[in-house]
């Protein structure tokens, strides 16, 4: 048709027009249309790479942003895509010196690119040196509110709530629709037990804003506690609404793995934060809980069940999410980035015990012990 007539640029638009929607498939398809007509085309391979990347084919990304690199090898985009792809892959050394290269090159104050990179880093586990880049661009580039509330992201990941808070009311006086900041502030606030002032930031949020099942339901929650609303009052509607539009929709680009794992096996729905039928297992012993015939069972939302150790039972769940290549810690790490990006919470990783009572806690899993 008409489109075999485009040009490369028109070609890279369409791509990235269709990757903000989430069409990774059809990305991926003009891409190879657009290369297959112009094999020189750097930013191309560069749409290519990223497309990759979004679909998880990280051999296939690596091979792409070095294609692009061999065109032109101080190719911003293409640097930090393949840095992306080699902390994946678990090469971190190459990856931040591919980092360090784009900074000196004089990128220090490109804003999409130093968040890319830091968040990049954020995801991977690397607080510290994702806060360094969030700082530098700060530093440089002090008009940036995103910059400011990502240091208070990876502050608190640092354990630093107080520094946190801080950054992130920062970020909001410099940009209030900074919707995102408001309700990670909001959610530090619940946790901490601030519920009036959590409860202010949650509902700054339109419901159209509102992207975070679990901010919602926690706001919903607060409403009806602190000012005695009963479920069917008028004022819930639109946050009850949108808690049901969200909870039928797909998850962004950036939660696809855990959007995966829940279509599969249920694992996002959540319950309330404290399930009174989970008290009792809680509450029971070390000694009965791991020891040699301590056992537990653990269900999804949806229904899919697994029983056995704690370990047993996490390696059930990632081998039936398809990652039984991958190390326990590394999968309990990789989901719960996942959960405290989409819903808030924070899951601890010292052991597998600890996992899931940290998910069943935050109402991703029901536990309860085996008797026998």
């Amino acid at each position: 048709m008409g489109h075999r007539f485009w040009s490369s640029e028109e070609y890279d638009e369409r791509a990235h027009s269709l990757y903000n929607e989430g069409d990774f498939d059809g990305a991926l398809e003009t891409l190879k249309e657009g290369l297959a007509l112009y094999p020189n085309a750097v930013e191309l391979y560069v749409g290519l790479g990223y497309a990759r990347l979004a679909r998880e084919e990280f051999a296939w990304a690596r091979r792409t942003f070095k294609a692009a690199l061999a065109l032109d090898q101080t190719h911003e985009d293409a640097m930090v895509g393949l840095g992306e792809v080699l902390l994946r892959m678990g090469e971190r050394d190459e990856a931040l010196e591919l980092f360090q290269a784009v900074q000196d090159l004089g990128f220090e104050d490109d804003v999409e690119l130093m968040l890319t990179m830091g968040r990049a880093l954020y995801r991977e586990g690397l607080f510290a040196r994702a806060m360094d880049i969030f700082t530098r661009l700060a530093t440089t580039r002090p008009d940036s509110a995103e910059a400011v509330a990502s240091m208070g992201y990876a502050l608190h990941r640092m354990g630093d709530e107080v520094g946190a808070s801080r950054h992130l009311r920062r970020a909001l006086r410099m940009s209030p629709a900074l919707h995102e900041a408001r309700i990670y502030l909001g959610h530090l606030l619940y946790d901490r037990g601030d519920w009036e002032n959590a409860l202010r930031e949650m509902e700054a949020v339109p419901p159209s804003e509102q992207w975070d099942p679990l901010a919602v339901w926690r706001l919903i929650e607060l409403k009806r506690s602190l000012f005695r609303l009963s479920e069917h009052d008028p004022r819930l509607r639109p946050w009850q609404d949108r808690l049901l539009e969200l909870e039928g929709m797909e998850a962004d680009p950036v939660n696809r793995l855990l959007a995966e794992i829940e279509a599969r096996f249920g694992v996002g729905d959540t319950w309330p934060l404290r399930d009174e039928n989970q008290l009792e297992l809680f509450q029971k012993s070390e000694r009965a809980a791991t020891g040699a015939g301590g056992r537990i069972t653990v269900r999804t939302r949806k229904g899919a069940v697994f029983h056995g150790t704690w370990d047993e039972v996490v390696r059930q769940i990632r081998d039936a999410a398809g990652f039984s290549h991958e190390p326990l810690a590394h999968f309990m790490r990789r989901l719960a980035e996942r959960w405290h990006e989409r819903y808030g919470v924070h899951i601890p990783l010292t052991d597998a015990e600890s996992f899931l009572r940290g998910a069943a806690e935050a109402g991703l899993y029901r536990l309860s012990s085996d008797s026998g």
